[in-house]
């Protein structure tokens, strides 16, 4: 099972708020999801950006491939750099 960490959309037309969830690259883009990691709603100024570090941090541990935009994201709250790190383990 390929597993990516991805945005699922809710939200009213022109008003998106989007979910970062862990899930199977089959299922649908807003379809079953594994785990809700986080949030992201680019609608407030600035835009919030809610993602459980230790959620984020195990679903990369076990393997699983965050999108482009969901890999923007956690560059911005700086959990990429923190599973880069060497000495993390």
């Amino acid at each position: 099972m390929a597993v990516k960490l991805r945005l699922q959309r809710f939200g009213s037309k022109r008003h998106p708020i989007y979910r970062l969830v862990a899930s199977d690259s089959h299922f649908k883009r807003d379809g079953r999801y594994l785990e809700i990691v986080g949030q992201y709603d680019p609608n407030q100024n600035p835009a919030l950006i809610d993602i459980d570090e230790a959620k984020a941090m195990a679903w990369l541990d076990k393997g699983a491939q965050p999108t482009d935009t969901a890999k923007s994201l956690l560059s911005k709250k700086g959990i990429i750099a923190k599973f880069k790190d060497p000495k993390r383990k």
